[in-house]
């Protein structure tokens, strides 16, 4: 599975992004699909992730509920839609994919992004 990322760029404080994350093949070879992000200096962290089939997700606490993880199956694409940015989300921002019993093993490039105070 290729994964491509793009949505990042620069915002001001209290804006919004939308990332996407386009997959190479079908999605029902995916069991889930997450937002990591890794700022200058820090460990990566898993920010939202969601189960393909069920659309069960999940959050890190310092995005929950400005940050929303959704897919389209359709598209085989999913989306962090970001909402109420701030400078401490400056990062990039990866999307991976996992099959079912597996780590994520599927990368995306990764998008920078940027806010401004």
């Amino acid at each position: 599975v290729q994964l491509q990322a793009s949505g990042g760029g620069l915002v001001n404080t209290g804006g919004s992004l939308r990332l996407s994350c386009a997959a190479s093949e079908r999605t029902f070879n995916i069991y889930k699909m997450g937002w990591f992000r890794q700022a200058a200096g820090k460990e990566r962290e898993l920010v939202a992730a969601i189960r393909w089939n069920t659309g069960i997700t999940e959050y890190a606490e310092s995005v929950l509920g400005r940050f929303a993880i959704s897919r389209d199956n359709a598209k085989n694409t999913a989306y962090l839609q970001m909402n109420n940015l701030n400078v401490d989300d400056t990062a990039i921002y990866y999307c991976a994919a996992a099959r079912l019993g597996r780590d994520y093993s599927y990368w995306g490039q990764g998008t920078q992004v940027t806010v401004s105070s």
